[in-house]
């Protein structure tokens, strides 16, 4: 007898591919989802650390302006300061100025010169005065040029006036005052013990 199998084979051969396709379809899907989910996992960790850094960085970005504006006071403090300093310097510097100044002129005064007028500005004095000649002139502008706290004696104008009946010149001269060097200053004489 013959055996004839009246079942629908094929179709559930096909049925059976058709499951197949449908199981490995659903598989792929499904790891296609896992890994779009793993990748949007890992990059949505690579951005939070990202944002975390910027924070980080934006943190201490603050900090340093802070530090750099208390820098930049503390720089103009100093600076202040320094300026305040280097002005007191001066002023005790020139502190003893004049007292040098009228102690030499009194020194290097030679006989027979009046003086008028003694003006400074700056290192600049400007001195005017009569004399009773040309000569006299000569001699204080030399006495001035070998003091140790003057230099630099000019001449601005000389002429002749009567003063008081009496025939003088008047002169006009500019010296600059300068501050001796340590071992050029003269040293004070000591008074000498008087011996009874």
């Amino acid at each position: 007898m013959i055996r004839i199998n009246l079942l629908p084979h094929r179709e559930e051969k096909r049925k059976a591919r058709q499951q197949q396709m449908l199981f490995i379809s659903g598989g792929v899907a499904v790891l296609g989802a896992l890994s779009v989910l793993l990748g949007y996992i890992a990059i949505a960790g690579m951005i939070d650390h990202q944002n975390g850094n910027n924070q980080y960085l934006k943190g201490e970005i603050t900090k340093l302006n802070t530090e750099i504006e208390e820098i930049k006071a503390l720089k103009d403090k100093t600076k202040s300061l320094l300026d305040r300093k280097k002005v007191v310097e001066d002023l005790q510097a020139d502190r003893a100025e004049a007292v040098h100044l009228f102690d030499q002129m009194v020194r290097l005064l030679p006989e027979g010169i009046y003086l008028k007028g003694v003006k400074q500005n700056g290192k600049v004095v400007n001195i005017q005065g009569y004399a009773q000649s040309n000569a006299r002139v000569s001699t204080l502008m030399r006495n001035l040029e070998a003091s140790p706290w003057l230099e630099s004696p000019d001449l601005v104008e000389i002429k002749a006036v009567t003063v008081n009946n009496l025939r003088a010149n008047e002169f006009s001269l500019n010296i600059k005052i300068s501050a001796p060097q340590k071992e050029e200053v003269p040293a004070a004489k000591q008074p000498k013990d008087k011996k009874s």
